[in-house]
């Protein structure tokens, strides 16, 4: 769980609502220390070959689909996420991007 200005935000609400879009073939969402609210949101996310989606399309995403304080701030384009050998996700590697 993430606590951001006060707002309890569970990482995998927002993921599974990226997996949702077709242009998302991977999320991750983090949190990020913020001098302001504590922390903040910031997913990472891997695109279809070909998708032109952008930081403000998936924030837009977010915000059509969910509560304005699980809108990421930060959002970061990769062409694969860090996992282990056996395909768990590398939260803290993220975390300190």
């Amino acid at each position: 769980m993430i606590v951001s200005g006060g707002e309890n935000v569970f990482p995998g609400e927002v993921e599974e609502l990226l997996y949702a879009h077709p242009e998302i073939a991977e999320a991750a969402i983090v949190a990020v220390p913020d001098a302001e609210f504590g922390q903040r949101l910031a997913a990472f996310v891997v695109r279809h070959p070909g998708a032109l989606l952008d930081a403000e399309g998936v924030r837009a995403y977010v915000r059509a689909n969910l509560a304005r304080f699980k809108v990421p701030r930060d959002v970061d384009f990769a062409l694969e996420l860090p996992r282990t050998n056996t395909g768990k996700l590398l939260r803290r590697q993220l975390e300190t991007q």
